[in-house]
């Protein structure tokens, strides 16, 4: 690709000027890349000759000086061009840079002597002076003009002059030249100044969007926290229901429990009050009989009949069961009636269902405690089996415990 010399012309162009000019200070200028770019840029320039110019010289890049000097033989200004190569630079960007040479030296020309250098000793002061030396086609001392400038020589000849005449097309040339130069630097400038434009829009337009782009991200940002906030206020509202749920059931399962256990010490009161009602009906008829159906039991066992001159004058009474104590609990004493007679033979007759295994059954609605080896004992809610009812105050059957004895027929209900 072609060397860029109009991206930064009027830099280069002033700077070359300054160099060629005698009477500005300026006496080198050095040029490089932008970059990997082909774009020539001013990198420095300097008064102090080429002794300065070589300190700025890198090893790593392609770069371009002209400088100014002045010449040892004539004393007059000439012009010195260094093409610089540095060691570090990649051979295949030598390559490309070796086809700008001759660009850059039609741009940077006027020169006397060019140097193509890679290394410092291709670049000291003294060599770059005496080449400039041989190049410029004199060798003498001034000292020497000096001694033979007044003798007498003899006549002299014509004076030269030193008019020059004028030429129309170089001067419209030199002028066409300073205008390009003139209008390229407003080019050049206005140009900038485009970029400059470009460059602030550009700008205005990133931070437009970088806020546009940090609102909706707020906007999106409230949108989730808000309906995470919803996610757990509903969550909150679900886990307090099921609580209020969870203690409702508790509070009716306690008071259905609470109820049941009513219901149940209202109906076992009620059985105990019949109970007690029934016991004492019984104890009251058998406290009328004249045989005590225990010593009746006994005779049975032996085979003795009882006869009326044997039974005692007065039989004991059936045990009572002793009353569970229960709220409000009141039996009515009702005044003594003498009880009907019964037939001895038919004194007690009851139907009920014998099962195959066990007989008949009875459940104990009290406890009791046997006097003796011929009765059982028993607690509430257990089972006697194989009854017999041989007496209507006195049955016998097999306790829980497998006891075969007595008990009083009060204290039982058949099942």
């Amino acid at each position: 690709m072609a060397v860029n010399l109009s991206k930064n012309g009027p830099a280069l162009t002033a700077a070359y000027k300054e160099v060629v000019d005698e009477k500005s200070d300026t006496n080198w200028a050095l040029f490089t890349y932008e970059g990997n770019s082909n774009d020539i840029r001013l990198v420095e320039k300097g008064d102090g000759g080429l002794e300065e110019l070589v300190e700025e010289l890198n090893s790593g890049k392609v770069m371009y000086a002209f400088c100014r000097v002045q010449d040892p033989n004539s004393g007059l200004p000439k012009y010195v061009l260094i093409n610089w190569t540095g060691e570090g630079v990649k051979d295949a960007r030598k390559g490309i840079c070796a086809n700008h040479v001759s660009s850059v030296a039609n741009f940077l020309k006027g020169a006397h002597v060019t140097i193509n250098a890679r290394a410092d000793e291709d670049v000291e002061p003294e060599a770059i002076m005496q080449k400039v030396a041989k190049a410029s086609g004199a060798n003498y001392s001034f000292h020497k003009e000096a001694s033979n400038r007044f003798q007498d020589s003899g006549p002299q000849g014509p004076v030269g002059s030193v008019y020059q005449k004028t030429n129309a097309m170089s001067e419209i040339r030199k002028t066409n030249k300073d205008n390009f130069w003139a209008q390229a630097e407003k080019e050049e400038e206005k140009r900038r100044q485009e970029d400059r434009r470009k460059a602030e829009e550009e700008r205005q337009k990133l931070e437009r969007e970088r806020k546009d782009r940090e609102t909706k991200e707020a906007v999106q940002r409230d949108k989730r926290d808000k309906e995470r906030s919803s996610q757990i206020d509903q969550q909150k509202k679900y886990q307090q229901q099921l609580e209020a749920e969870s203690k409702e059931q508790e509070k009716q399962r306690w008071e259905e429990e609470q109820q049941q256990q009513n219901d149940a010490a209202q109906r076992k009161a009620v059985r105990r009050g019949d109970s007690v009602e029934k016991a004492n009906e019984a104890a009251s008829l058998i406290s009328q009989r004249a045989v005590n159906p225990r010593e009746m039991f006994k005779q049975r066992e032996r085979g003795m009949t009882p006869s009326d001159s044997d039974a005692p004058s007065a039989a004991p009474d059936s045990p009572q069961p002793e009353e569970a104590p229960a709220a409000n609990t009141y039996v009515e004493e009702t005044p003594y009636e003498e009880p009907a007679q019964v037939d001895e033979s038919n004194s007690y007759e009851m139907t009920v269902e014998e099962t195959s295994d066990k007989g008949i059954c009875a459940r104990a609605l009290y406890d009791y405690q046997a006097a003796d080896d011929t009765e059982i004992s028993f607690d509430p809610d257990e089972i006697i089996t194989g009854i017999e009812m041989i007496d209507e105050g006195w049955w016998r059957g097999y306790g829980p415990d497998g006891h075969f004895g007595m008990f009083p027929a009060n204290y039982v209900e058949l099942m």
